[in-house]
């Protein structure tokens, strides 16, 4: 499904709205007009009447209805960005690249264009100048017949790899460990297949780059649907408000009614009393897990295993375990100290527990494994500054700043496309707007 295995996603993963692509309704209404101007001359039989920038060549031979162009495009992020997008950007070009015949019917001349692209999941890179960028698209042909096309084109490259690169980003600054992607409640519903695609890419390639194990963790099963995964999650605020607040509780019968193999994750924040809550859970699921452990009954004493506790303090908000005293900024939401105090009863929590000697070992194991979960505004920053403080979170969920866009915080990924050859007379000349240029890139492949 990428440069990693060196295939390309089947078109029909992307559903295509085909008919209205081909009608141009997601294009800008621009693109649409030249595409009328050029089949009208065209059908005219117009020859340039105009002052060439190109000054070899007599411009009267010239068809500017029928003229063939190469288009290039780009993205501009600094200092690189983690490419997304491109095969369903080649499934548009495959279906929807033509012209409507006299009689309404569509025309597909696919097959009439030159197209050369990246596979996913190769970098490129940009140092500044808008002269020197590194096309992941390079499509060659008659300009009316995908004129219309730019618009989406640009869209699914820019989504995609905004998403791929943020999510690389986020990975670097948590040093590998898990990132549970968590933004489908912050974007239309339509794009989380696109969305869970582009986050895995990202956790394959830092996983390559850097020689590590980072799991791809979705939260829908449609974030998981181009690359065979299915969502997880824990219970929710609303679980814990359907058991009138009793988080143990809910707990309980998720261990009971859920299959084993999906990970017990408590939610810990419901009474803005992280250890209060982590540690009643936890004495509730050990004594279950104890009971069944002792009967031999291994199997179902693994639905009580605690795989994590889950920290999601509103960010006005400070838990009761943190001194009211200090700097509430600093105090409030997840933070530092918080994680550290619910680290610390977690790791102990069995001391206080009326236990036989002979079972402190198993009850000590039981809760060491026990993982932090850390989500609720966390971005690149704020991820960077728990681990230069070595803060113990094993996981972090990150949510709406994946999905940012932003040149303040260098999340801007925007792509261009740029006509800069055109064919004249059997030859390709340079033509493009000034400050722009014809660019190479040595990852792109002839797509045939």
């Amino acid at each position: 499904m990428s440069v990693f295995d060196g295939t390309r996603l089947p078109a029909g993963f992307f559903r295509l709205d085909t008919e209205r692509l081909r009608e141009g309704w997601y294009s800008d209404a621009y693109f649409l007009n030249t595409e009328r101007i050029l089949a009208a001359l065209a059908k005219e039989g117009y020859s340039f009447n105009g002052v060439s920038d190109i000054t070899e060549l007599n411009p009267v031979i010239v068809d500017t209805g029928d003229i063939n162009v190469e288009m290039q495009f780009f993205t501009r992020r600094r200092p690189f960005s983690l490419i997304a997008g491109t095969d369903e950007a080649l499934a548009i070009l495959r279906e929807c690249t033509g012209y409507f015949d006299d009689q309404g019917q569509f025309v597909n001349t696919y097959e009439n264009l030159e197209v050369e692209a990246v596979m996913d999941g190769v970098f490129t890179y940009y140092e500044g100048n808008p002269e020197q960028v590194s096309p992941v698209l390079r499509i060659r042909g008659r300009y009316r017949d995908f004129a219309r096309l730019e618009t989406p084109l640009l869209g699914v490259l820019t989504e995609a790899t905004r998403i791929a690169t943020n999510v690389y980003l986020l990975l670097a600054a948590a040093g590998g460990k898990d990132i549970l992607f968590f933004p489908a409640r912050f974007a239309h519903y339509k794009i989380q297949e696109m969305h869970g695609y582009a986050y895995a890419l990202a956790v394959r390639a830092y996983n390559q780059k850097y020689g590590k194990r980072s799991r791809a963790i979705v939260s829908t099963d449609a974030q998981g649907n181009w690359w065979g995964a299915r969502g997880g999650g824990t219970v929710a605020h609303a679980s814990i408000a359907c058991f009138l607040g009793d988080t143990a509780e809910t707990m309980m019968q998720f261990c009971r009614i859920i299959p084993p193999d999906v990970p017990r994750i408590v939610l810990v924040d419901f009474h803005n009393n992280c250890i209060g809550d982590t540690l009643t859970v936890m004495g509730k699921m050990f004594a279950a897990y104890r009971e069944l452990y002792q009967e031999g009954r291994l199997e179902e004493a693994r639905r009580y295993g605690l795989f994590g506790v889950r920290l999601d303090t509103s960010g006005d908000m400070r838990d009761i375990s943190i001194s009211p005293l200090g700097d509430k900024k600093l105090d409030c939401g997840v933070n530092p100290r918080l994680v550290w105090n619910v680290r610390k009863a977690i790791d102990r929590a069995y001391e206080s527990w009326d236990l036989p000697e002979n079972d402190a070992d198993l009850a000590r194991a039981w809760c060491q494994q026990v993982k932090i979960i850390a989500t609720g505004g966390f971005d690149a920053e704020k991820i960077s500054r728990f681990e230069e403080l070595r803060v113990p979170v094993d996981i972090y969920g990150v949510g709406s700043s994946l999905l940012e866009n932003s040149s303040i915080n260098n999340t801007k990924n925007d792509f261009t496309a740029d006509i800069v050859k055109v064919r004249l007379n059997g030859q390709w000349h340079e033509l493009c707007k000034t400050g722009r240029k014809a660019c190479s890139n040595p990852d792109l492949e002839p797509v045939r």
